[in-house]
């Protein structure tokens, strides 16, 4: 089965730092980096927001576990949102090409 997951960063140096090493570690066969996404969240008792980067990554369920736990000793925040969703759908080829590129 296929994912998405979706990261927010507190800054371009840091998403590009962790979407290098998802792909070198071949956690991920792609990372789309969105910059800036402005993020609007409860925080400590009181409404925060902040302009972060949102890492978009493709990759396989069964890699989760190996790419949170990557992620978390890259990441920043105390909470980092590290979010899959599934994808449902998708070109044979596309998701072909995602399992040829990861381990």
């Amino acid at each position: 089965m296929f994912i998405v997951v979706l990261i927010t960063c507190a800054n371009k140096a840091q998403a590009q730092k962790i979407a290098q090493a998802l792909i070198k570690a071949r956690l991920a066969a792609c990372v789309n980096l969105v910059n800036p996404v402005n993020s609007l969240f409860w925080w400590q008792g009181k409404v925060d927001s902040s302009k972060e980067t949102l890492l978009i990554i493709k990759t396989k369920k069964n890699l989760f576990s190996r790419l949170e736990k990557l992620v978390k000793s890259l990441h920043s925040y105390d909470v980092a949102e590290i979010i899959a969703l599934p994808i449902v759908k998708g070109s044979r080829k596309y998701l072909s090409w995602i399992n040829e590129s990861t381990r």
